[in-house]
């Protein structure tokens, strides 16, 4: 089998390191057959998309919709990078899965409106598949309102003609999208379950989700539901796409 790549943005290794471990169990994937690449850390290399199965994309810390001047070197030659990457995927229509900042890359790039309109706290939420998501293969087996965790500063306020709405919560109109038929991201983090969003909640005390002496009060907050659906997705996009 041809490898899948996850492509992440966190500089601090050990929500780095457990993101990575939560793809691979999501996935079923072993170590060599998931390529972690790190852009924070160095440029992304050279990606043969004819000797990949697929493209994850993990969360990070950048926002898209943050004013030029305000972004770092790093995050410009990041989003430049996901730029010219997505120039190909979504040519060759290639399976890309983007989970939360992957709807910062993708929607960039087809010309999405972001911002913090529907920006939502560290939470639970009730995510609903339109009819499209529902007949979707990537949710193939989800119920039609599914519970999952979140936790964004900013996300897509208008969605372009070139996207198919998948899935919605009260608080989030875009929550999932498709460009073409294999290209996908999700606002909701698919990887996460009760141990790594708590993991993060506690790395990402004091990047501004929530104030630093909410931590508590946030771990009470995604404590309040139980999330089991969205990893699927993940092992789901590896059956459709192993090659």
């Amino acid at each position: 089998m041809k490898p899948f790549v996850l492509l992440a943005t966190r500089a601090e290794d050990v929500p780095a390191d457990e993101e990575y471990a939560l793809f691979l169990r999501g996935s079923g994937l072993e170590e060599r057959e998931l390529i972690r690449v790190r852009l924070e850390s160095a440029p992304m290399p050279r990606l043969d998309l004819d000797g990949l199965s697929g493209i994850f994309v993990g969360g990070g810390p950048f926002n898209a919709a943050d004013p030029a001047e305000q972004k770092s070197p790093v995050q410009h030659r990041v989003e430049a990078e996901f730029a010219a990457l997505l120039d190909q995927v979504v040519a060759r229509d290639f399976p890309f899965l983007g989970a939360c900042y992957g709807v910062g890359t993708l929607g960039v790039h087809q010309g999405a409106a972001i911002d913090a309109t529907y920006a939502e706290p560290v939470s639970v939420v009730p995510v609903t598949l339109t009819d499209a998501g529902a007949s979707d293969p990537l949710m193939a087996g989800m119920p039609q309102t599914f519970t999952a965790f979140v936790g964004h500063k900013e996300a897509i306020r208008a969605l372009p003609d070139s996207a198919t709405l998948l899935g919605s919560s009260p608080t989030c109109p875009v929550q999932a999208f498709r460009v073409g038929s294999n290209v996908y991201a999700t606002q909701f983090h698919p990887e996460l379950d009760l141990d790594g969003i708590i993991l993060r909640i506690h790395a990402y005390a004091n990047y501004g989700y929530f104030a630093a002496d909410e931590v508590d009060l946030t771990i009470a907050a995604v404590r309040r539901a139980a999330v089991s659906e969205p990893s699927r997705m993940l092992r789901t996009f590896v059956e459709l796409y192993a090659r």
